[in-house]
């Protein structure tokens, strides 16, 4: 049974904080937009109607409702285990069948993981095949849906068993500093997937073929060279089994760097288009972004991996929850939902530094290529075509975009290209 000591008391006040804070965002984005979606932005005049503007609308209110569903649906699962003590249970079952603390601890994240697969199900099968077909975007069947989801739970329970064994080993038998070794292993183990992704993990799903129009990929490869860039090859997937929304990106590192362009964007944007949201892309390896990421992720790992080693060995934590003993797996999940709630309001920091990043890109973009009007008409039409949000609330997109909003972020282009004029 919980405990209601201070540990517990702090989580519940950040965790619920969050939740309303997670809520009333919410609420003003789409009272924002409810407020100012019938007005088309001067950037966007002449490229979308009245009817198009509606759409828009329409589907950011009913996603933004369904997101929300979802959230107090898990806010509520989650209160509902802790107060009823199903993760002590859990943690009995597992030991009564396997009493190796490594072996029961991976039989526990495995069930944990089922069990959120299984809870998010109706969610994901009414985002799909409600909301998604609704406003035309989702060309998904019942058949590929499962298909999907059945990849998804192998590679993932293979993917959780490569990373949870080695840690639970070390927790086990490498003494105190643990926790150093841990972390080194996941860093190797989070580069060797980002490395196999585009050649062992995504084929599970997609197609992937040499584009085909040799024009764009000339163009393409003409600019990658006078960007000083390699990559093994200029792909097109076949996103459109799934889904009409488009895309483009750079997946890989090393040698297994690609570029890749969703069949949607191929058949909606120009060739000059495309090279301009290429162009964009590059801009972030050029600019050293991807490795920024990748070491600000490897730094905070180190920190949550400090924490987890510090908190599996405190007694209250596992007292506060109804352990009546140390298990470094519970250890490991209870560390998990004490932290979380805490690092939600972090999420302006990464959104800043992103959005920071985008306008880096989009300035390179404006210097490797010249201009920046092919830019400002691909996300237009990226816009138009994916429905997005033309009037965010500006606290909602502080606090969350990873971008900078569309009509801010084309206004900064066409002052790029106003000073090559002048």
């Amino acid at each position: 049974m919980i405990q209601w000591n201070f540990v517990f008391i702090s989580f519940l006040i950040v965790f619920l904080a969050g939740s309303a804070i997670r809520w009333f965002l919410a609420w003003v984005n789409i009272n924002h937009l409810q407020k100012h979606g019938h007005i088309v932005p001067d950037e966007f005049r002449g490229e979308i109607d009245a009817q198009t503007l509606s759409r828009m609308t329409q589907y950011t209110i009913a996603s933004s409702a369904f997101a929300s569903l979802e959230s107090l649906f898990n806010d509520a699962v989650l209160l509902v285990v802790l107060f009823a003590g199903l993760f002590p249970w859990l943690a009995g079952v597992v030991a009564a069948w396997d009493p190796h603390p490594i072996w029961a601890g991976l039989y526990f994240f495995i069930l944990l993981y089922l069990a959120d697969v299984i809870l998010d199900i109706p969610f994901n099968l009414y985002g799909t095949f409600v909301i998604e077909k609704k406003f035309g975007f989702s060309t998904m069947t019942p058949r590929l849906w499962l298909t999907d989801l059945f990849k998804n739970l192998v590679l993932s329970v293979i993917l959780l068993s490569l990373l949870m064994i080695p840690v639970l080993a070390l927790i086990e038998h490498a003494g105190p500093s643990w926790w150093i070794w841990a972390w080194s292993f996941f860093a190797l183990f989070q580069f060797l997937v980002i490395w196999l992704y585009p050649i062992v993990i995504a084929p599970l799903f997609n197609k992937y073929e040499p584009v085909r129009n040799e024009d764009l990929r000339a163009r393409i490869l003409e600019m990658m060279e006078r960007a000083g860039l390699r990559a093994s090859g200029i792909y097109q997937v076949d996103a459109g089994k799934r889904s009409r929304h488009s895309n483009a990106y750079f997946t890989g590192i090393g040698k297994t760097k690609r570029i890749v362009l969703y069949d949607t964007l191929l058949g909606t944007h120009t060739p000059e288009e495309i090279v301009s949201i290429l162009a964009h892309e590059i801009g972030h390896w050029k600019k050293k972004h991807v490795l920024k990421q990748l070491l600000l992720i490897g730094v905070t790992s180190l920190i949550v991996f400090y924490l987890i080693a510090w908190m599996i060995e405190w007694p209250l934590i596992y007292r506060t929850f109804g352990f009546q003993e140390r298990i470094p797996s519970a250890g490991i999940l209870l560390t998990a939902i004490l932290l979380k709630p805490a690092a939600y309001f972090l999420a302006p920091i990464g959104a800043m530094i992103s959005r920071r990043f985008e306008r880096a890109s989009d300035r390179y973009t404006f210097e490797l290529i010249g201009s920046t009007v092919a830019l400002c008409n691909a996300l237009k039409r990226l816009a138009k075509d994916n429905l997005s949000n033309l009037h965010p609330h500006p606290l909602y997109a502080w606090f969350y975009y990873s971008h900078p909003p569309l009509t801010e972020r084309i206004r900064q282009l066409r002052t790029m290209e106003a000073s090559k004029d002048a």
